[in-house]
């Protein structure tokens, strides 16, 4: 089974009141169906997760804490923060966003295959995604595949 790690701008359209926005509607419908499918992967979230869910609006707040109770939870150990600030000091990452570099690092250091995001300014573009397996690979490590719910979603369709 693929082991998938969520990112909390995913946890957040998931609970989020339905938008009028077209293309924010369409980013919700995209992660409720990767909801529903969920039980074809092993999902994880670490604590940096629990951490950005439980900021905010309170009613929200339960309702993100609620659709990731059931995840494993990863650690964020030595091996991580080191990974992470090399992502920062490479300036992969902007300094301004070390949660975006630790949400990398503790799905490589956990050989996760999946990163699912809808953070498209920090991760899941094509210029930082070629930044990102290059420093991880030049370390050592292997990188997730980084995608949006929709990109992995649409992976699975037949």
């Amino acid at each position: 089974m693929k082991k998938i790690y969520i990112e909390t701008s995913v946890v957040s359209y998931c609970v989020a009141d339905r938008s009028e926005n077209i293309r924010i509607a369409g980013h919700q419908l995209s992660t409720l169906a990767l909801w529903r499918g969920l039980n074809e992967y092993d999902v994880y979230i670490s604590d940096i997760v629990v951490e950005e869910s439980s900021m905010g609006n309170k009613e929200q707040v339960a309702l993100r804490l609620n659709a990731i109770k059931d995840f494993k939870v990863l650690e964020v150990d030595e091996k991580v923060g080191k990974l992470a600030e090399l992502l920062l000091q490479k300036k992969v990452i902007p300094e301004k966003c070390p949660e975006d570099a630790m949400h990398i690092a503790v799905a490589t250091v956990n050989e996760i295959d999946f990163i699912v995001t809808w953070n498209f300014k920090h991760i899941n573009n094509p210029f930082t995604k070629n930044k990102i397996r290059q420093v991880i690979e030049e370390n050592g490590g292997c990188c997730p595949v980084l995608c949006s719910p929709e990109e992995l979603v649409g992976e699975n369709d037949e």
